[in-house]
């Protein structure tokens, strides 16, 4: 299948040419595991690039769920897009400040509310930043657009969906989370959870699909590490992870090598480990 990679992802020179287009917008999309300590909004004020927007994961959600930052409704995500300043038309660059780890989860938030025009900027604010490129505290004034929210179901995957796929062989489902967590051999970072994983699921630790520099690896490598995950990447998959962050890494990396994923299971283990919740798995 075709390379999909400009579609999806544009490089850094890519950005610093059009930093100025009018019909270009930046979000800052960053977030962190909470053990780490990070505050993704502090860092954004401290430095971001020239005209970045911050978009709060943990902001624009369904404040009505328990789960971590899951999708909001269609209305809410278009009130939020106006304040930002985000109309329909604009093209969204979105990055990180880890290099790739948050932006995809935007990025599919954006396509599941019926944005296509989207991309993730490769190796993010780190490599921006090793290679001099400029960045500010200023921060923008946003003016009200006007933003239309239509979201896609294709795109996203629950629980039962995640179940029904694995009894009958319709789709794979392949977690994004570290070895030693989907092994139950590592405590989950969220209380409640319980460690292990989904019986039938593959592994496969997002940072096996980045370079060193945070960008995303090339296609034959991706596919050579879904593949060695036990995963055929010609049949569908559902992509999941921690808490629907990281699993959206392998969903950017098989729409870029022109597989369509079969979704993205939003509660993803925050969800499935609760602790009375669905049958979990250990090695």
């Amino acid at each position: 299948m075709a390379d999909r990679r400009d579609t999806f992802i544009v490089s850094t020179e890519w950005l610093n040419a059009h930093l100025d287009a009018p019909d270009v917008v930046i979000l800052d999309g960053s977030w962190h595991l909470p053990p780490t300590g990070r505050k993704a909004r502090a860092e954004y004020g401290e430095a971001h690039i020239p005209g970045a927007m911050f978009f709060d994961i943990d902001d624009i959600c369904d404040e009505s769920s328990d789960l971590p930052h899951m999708l909001p409704r269609p209305e809410k995500f278009s009130s939020r897009m106006r304040k930002l300043g985000i109309g329909d038309g604009q093209k969204i660059v979105v990055y990180d400040q880890t290099g790739l780890f948050s932006a995809p989860r935007v990025w599919w938030m954006f396509r599941v509310m019926g944005h296509e025009d989207v991309v993730v900027l490769d190796g993010g604010l780190p490599k921006w930043m090793t290679e001099n490129r400029p960045v500010t505290q200023e921060l923008p004034m946003p003016r009200d657009r006007h933003f239309t929210a239509r979201r896609n179901a294709a795109m996203v995957a629950d629980a039962d969906d995640v179940a029904m796929h694995l009894s009958t062989g319709t789709a794979q489902v392949v977690d994004a989370r570290p070895a030693d967590r989907f092994a139950g051999r590592a405590p989950e970072p969220r209380p409640g959870v319980r460690s292990g994983h989904i019986a039938g699921a593959c592994n496969l630790p997002f940072p096996a699909l980045l370079n060193g520099d945070g960008t995303l690896k090339g296609n034959d490598e991706i596919l050579a590490a879904f593949r060695d995950a036990g995963v055929d990447p010609d049949r569908p998959i559902v992509t999941m992870c921690g808490s629907g962050v990281t699993a959206a890494i392998l969903s950017l990396a098989l729409d870029v090598v022109g597989r369509k994923p079969a979704g993205l299971y939003d509660g993803s283990w925050a969800e499935w480990g609760l602790d009375g919740g669905r049958e979990v798995s250990t090695d």
